[in-house]
Parts: C-alpha cells; structure tokens; sequence
C-alpha cells in the first residue's frame, strides 16, 4: 500500500516540478534568477479557476479531447516502472497498451485541432501525426530489445534487463537511453523538436495545436503534456536504477534521474536552435535507427555467443 502511495504522489505531483526545473534551467543557462519551481503549479490552478471560451464552429469533440488525452495518458503512466522497480498496473504484453494509450491521446488531440476548422491548426495536427508516427516503430524495436534479453514482455521486467554486464550490452543501454532522451523531446513537444514557448506561425507544432483552447480544458493539455515527460523519464530512470532497491532508496533514485533528465532537457533548449521542419524527421529517426542497432546487439549478444 505504501509503494502505491509513494508510486501516484511521484507519478502525479512529479509532471509540473519537471517542467519547474526545465524552466529554472533555462533561466540560469540565460543569466536570470527566473521564476520558482513552483510556479507551474500556480499557473496549473489557476487556469482551473478560468472560464472556458469555446469556439461555435466546434462540436463536442473539440470539448472532449482534452480530458480524453489526460486519462490516456494518466492510463498510460500507471504502466511505467516506478520507485521499487515495478509499475502500478503491469502484465504480460502492457507496452502494447501503452504505446497505443500514448496514440490515443495524441489522437485526441489532433481530432480537437481538425474540429477547430482552422488550416492553422490543421498544419500542426499533421506535424503531430508525422512525427508520432516515427517515435512508435522505434519505441517497439527497442522494446523488442530488451524483451530478446528479459524473456518478459512487460514494461516493469523488460526494460532492466539491458543492465546486464557486458560491453555490448552496455552501448545497447547507452542506446536505450539516448533513444528515449529523443522519444522525450519529441513527445513532450521540447526543442529541438519544438519549442514550447514560440509563437512564429511556421514553426509551432503542439502550442498551435491548443491555441483554441482556454481555462481548465488548456490546464488539461497542459498538463498531460508535462506528465509525458516524466513517463519517459521514468523509462529512462528503469533502464538505469536498480529494480531491487528498497522502496526509500528507490524513489529518490527515481527523483534524482528525473531531475537529471529535466537538467538535460534545460540545456538542450538553451544550447540549441529548433531544427528546421525538414530536418525534424531525420533527428526522429535518430531513435529508429538506435532501435535498430539495440535490436541487432541484443540478438547478437544472445544467439551469437557474443560477451
């Protein structure tokens, strides 16, 4: 009952800190003090208290999308492994579900901006669909991976296995990692993929997406998109953390990976541009191709006789 208690206050206190401490990074990167690490949450509750405008061309999709792509992807974060190595919900098979709960919400999500009838928001439902589209074959392969080493199939016992010594193992986890610091980029709408921040027409992805949107519906979006953040991190922190800690070690473990992760992700926006819209596709199929050489190690490793 504790591991559930500690596993939910990290899984849903933890999305808007992280985006606290990607902001906090960003500031001190930059020179300023900037704002505190709270102040997400502030800007959370108060878009709470905020009316919703809604447009007349919508239909009741538009007002459906937001809560449908929160529960997809609160749905999705329960399979994650968390403090003391295992997930909320787990069984044979999950990371199927997960990737597809993952689907849904962006479905939703691209469904809300069609609804709009805006051409505007149109053009970055389908960047959001293109560039999905090339995250979802690479999370299976290196899913493929480490189910060729664990035997398991499930997020919790699979994705510790490529901790396993050996040299080749540990440059399919180095890999693992880089592909899912790429799958977090891309998911959590992060530069150089996007930039959360700009407002220049030809170039937004996820912000044109909820320009419609206002009030708890974009409190929602919000904080789904901050929640997906840590859920990739999570899938960082279980490559790298021991599954058989203690329950105390084990989450400040958990803590200190994401906090780690969102201190990279800080510097990554500070020290670079965002890529031009063509090269966006070839940086995304960056984690393909990592996918592709994780799987090949993997099955070299175990049918090869390699060490």
């Amino acid at each position: 009952m504790l591991n559930l208690a500690v596993n939910l206050l990290i899984l849903f206190g933890a999305p808007l800190l992280f985006v606290g401490v990607i902001n906090r990074t960003k500031a001190l990167w930059a020179g300023r003090r900037g704002a505190p690490f709270v102040q997400p949450f502030h800007d959370f509750f108060r878009l709470l208290r905020k009316g919703t405008v809604i447009s007349d061309t919508t239909t009741p999709v538009f007002k459906l999308a937001p809560s449908v792509n929160l529960a997809a992807v609160i749905l999705a974060g329960l399979m994650v492994p968390l403090a003391g190595g295992g997930a909320i919900v787990s069984f044979e098979g999950d990371f199927v579900l997960f990737a597809y709960l993952m689907a849904m919400g962006k479905f939703a999500r691209v469904l809300a901006a069609m609804d709009t009838g805006s051409s505007f928001e149109g053009m970055g439902a389908s960047r959001e669909a293109l560039f999905s589209g090339l995250v979802e074959p690479a999370f299976f392969l290196l899913m493929a991976g480490c189910m060729a080493i664990a035997g398991q199939t499930s997020l919790a016992d699979a994705l510790p296995a490529l901790q396993r010594s050996g040299g080749l193992l540990q440059v399919a986890l180095v890999l693992g990692v880089i592909s899912f610091f790429i799958m977090l980029l891309v998911e959590g709408c992060r530069v150089p993929v996007d930039d959360p921040n700009t407002h220049l027409e030809l170039t937004m992805i996820h912000e044109v997406m909820v320009l419609d949107h206002s009030g708890p519906d974009l409190a929602f979006l919000q904080y789904a998109a901050a929640l997906k953040l840590v859920i990739v991190g999570a899938l960082i922190a279980a490559l790298v953390l021991p599954p058989a800690a203690p329950l105390g070690v084990s989450a400040a473990l958990l803590l200190l990976v994401l906090a780690a992760v969102a201190v990279a992700t800080g510097l990554v926006e500070s020290v670079t541009a965002r890529l031009r819209m063509t090269h966006v596709s070839q940086f995304v199929f960056l984690m393909t191709s990592n996918g592709l050489i994780v799987l090949a190690v993997v099955l070299l490793f175990k049918f090869g006789g390699l060490r």
